[in-house]
């Protein structure tokens, strides 16, 4: 029988997919918090009294994201104004039943939520857009709305800061996707913990060194109640390709992960020749944007003159 190498009395249960460490079940819950409790401090994501929209979907990540983020505040008192936020892309079959789990979260974790939808902002679903267009681009038009339709409902709702679920996989994934691309300017950018750190409304990454495996096992050993169904729209999204091939090379070196985040950290791209995008309001909706139009409003503008 293998001991667990922290304590080294219990039965170790599981073996980290991080450090490959054998562990009981206590030592892992405490070094996943812990490491958390680690990465919002040390990077000083908050400050109390905040109000603070936690972006659910009901699937694992964000799932134990309001587990962790409810049972941190009250353990080392940060003093933040907790609340979920959703969105409802009109996806029939996967979000309605989705939104049902984050309901259940709002009853588990005894904060409020809020839901807000793409019909009731843009004037379409997703299942209308994808029949519009089909499913080659459905993925950009789904990612640009919901990154401004949290924006709204995180507004709505007076919060100064959004928290999201994106774990060390998807940064990871976002910066091979920037290499393959030849996106190199957005290198460092795609790695940061907080995005928009001096806009109204900043984003946090609390998850951003934690490995999805570990995310899955703590959703699992801790029974939380999560959705685990995939999109129906996305089985030819570009970034399951990066993701197959970052799972190729951390079964051959788990650190890899990692690793390539530190990268992108440590790298320096000379930006005094390039003229970096500013930030400045849309003339249409009045949300941030890189030019006088933004994506939303583009790509809203092209759908309603198809109808």
């Amino acid at each position: 029988m293998k001991l667990c190498q922290t304590c080294n009395k219990n039965k170790a249960m599981l073996k980290r997919p991080k450090t490959g460490q054998p562990i009981c079940q206590p030592c892992f819950f405490e070094a996943f918090e812990l490491e958390v409790h680690h990465t919002i401090t040390s990077n000083n994501l908050f400050k109390p009294g905040e109000r603070v929209a936690i972006a659910a979907s009901g699937g694992k990540d964000s799932t134990v994201l309001a587990h962790c983020m409810t049972l941190l505040n009250k353990r080392y008192n940060y003093g933040l104004d907790l609340f979920l936020l959703s969105v409802d892309e009109g996806i029939t079959g996967y979000r309605d039943d989705s939104l049902e789990t984050v309901k259940k979260n709002r009853e588990t974790y005894e904060i409020p939520l809020k839901i807000v939808s793409y019909e009731e902002l843009y004037g379409w679903t997703m299942d209308q857009i994808v029949k519009e267009i089909g499913l080659n681009n459905n993925c950009t038009f789904c990612g640009v709305f919901r990154r401004q339709a949290l924006d709204r409902g995180a507004n709505l709702m007076k919060a100064d800061q959004i928290v999201t679920g994106h774990n060390a996989d998807d940064i990871a994934e976002t910066v091979l996707m920037n290499i393959l691309r030849g996106d190199f300017f957005r290198l460092n950018k795609c790695v940061d913990i907080v995005t928009g750190r001096d806009s109204v409304l900043p984003r946090s990454k609390p998850f951003k060194y934690t490995y999805e495996k570990e995310i899955v096992l703590y959703a699992h050993y801790k029974k939380l109640d999560y959705f685990s169904t995939e999109c129906i729209y996305s089985p030819n999204a570009y970034r399951g390709y990066a993701r197959e091939f970052l799972k190729d090379i951390e079964q051959i070196r788990p650190s890899s992960i990692v690793d390539i985040i530190h990268s992108a950290e440590n790298m320096e791209v000379d930006v005094t020749n390039v003229k970096m995008p500013e930030k400045k309001n849309c003339k249409q909706c009045g949300f941030i944007s890189s030019n006088n139009i933004c994506k939303a409003c583009v790509l809203l503008d092209g759908l309603n003159k198809g109808r």
